[in-house]
């Protein structure tokens, strides 16, 4: 199912549910006052504190940590780039006649890094395309070894060239693993189950008004369920709405340039 759509669900889902939990805790509150207790409110305070107090220590945890990622992502995307940029540079290093194939390797490797991640992680395509990618590695670094050893080479042709593809093709491991880089699904759930005590709680609290005051709850229950949405977002930039796809021009323009 579509990433967009997934959380659509479950930020409508988690919006009606604070408007359910407004409702019971209200009910319960208007029960206890039919009952003659106390206040129901009375001495909850603490409890309350601790609740909400959690709740937006969750929030900022986890929001921070979803853009913190985002922006990350979006880095080694750059990173790769200069890397791949930097190892081109160097093949001036080799003999003219082993330079060729080596550059006609890097410009389709450039192609396939610049795409690595826009048919979804579980695509037949996306498979295909890793599979490739790690048999030109190979390839290249194979090439590339045989070409810095010819007597032709620089001096320096091992030493400069061979570390710059070994960063080069390291940086893919470091932007899959990344990729898959993720807050274990209990704080998503703990954060969905303290919005919803919380929306309890609100609605225990005004059980002592006559009317319901709907502007508040639904306020409350709507930017917490937008909070929700754009963290969920931010955690998968590939699928949602928020995305680095934009980012990926980096690569493209390297590819543009290797002439």
């Amino acid at each position: 199912m579509d990433l967009t759509l997934t959380t659509t669900l479950v930020g409508s889902s988690l919006f009606i549910g604070m408007l359910l939990f407004y409702e019971l805790g209200r009910r319960i509150g208007r029960a206890r006052q039919r009952q003659g207790a106390e206040d129901p409110a009375k001495g909850a305070g603490a409890a309350e504190a601790a609740v909400f107090g959690l709740m937006g220590l969750l929030i900022a945890f986890t929001f921070s940590g979803a853009a913190e990622r985002f922006e990350a992502r979006r880095h080694l995307i750059t990173q790769e780039a200069n890397a791949i940029g930097t190892a081109w540079l160097r093949l001036d290093l080799l003999p003219a006649a082993n330079q060729g194939p080596l550059r006609q390797a890097f410009r389709h490797y450039t192609e396939l890094r610049s795409t690595a991640y826009r048919h979804g992680k579980q695509s037949a395509l996306q498979q295909q395309e890793q599979a490739t990618t790690t048999a030109l590695q190979n390839r290249i670094w194979q090439q590339a070894l045989a070409a810095s050893q010819h007597p032709l080479a620089a001096p320096q042709a091992a030493m400069l060239l061979l570390p710059a593809l070994n960063e080069m093709f390291d940086i893919t491991t470091t932007r899959a693993m990344a990729s898959q880089n993720h807050p274990p699904l209990v704080v998503y759930l703990l954060l969905g189950f303290l919005v919803l005590v919380g929306a309890l709680l609100i609605g225990f609290d005004t059980a002592a008004n006559i009317h319901r005051s709907w502007l508040h709850i639904v306020v409350f229950a709507a930017i917490m369920a937008l909070a929700v949405f754009v963290i969920v977002d931010l955690e998968y930039p590939r699928q949602g709405l928020i995305r680095v796809d934009a980012a990926d021009q980096v690569l493209s323009s390297l590819r543009g340039s290797m002439k």
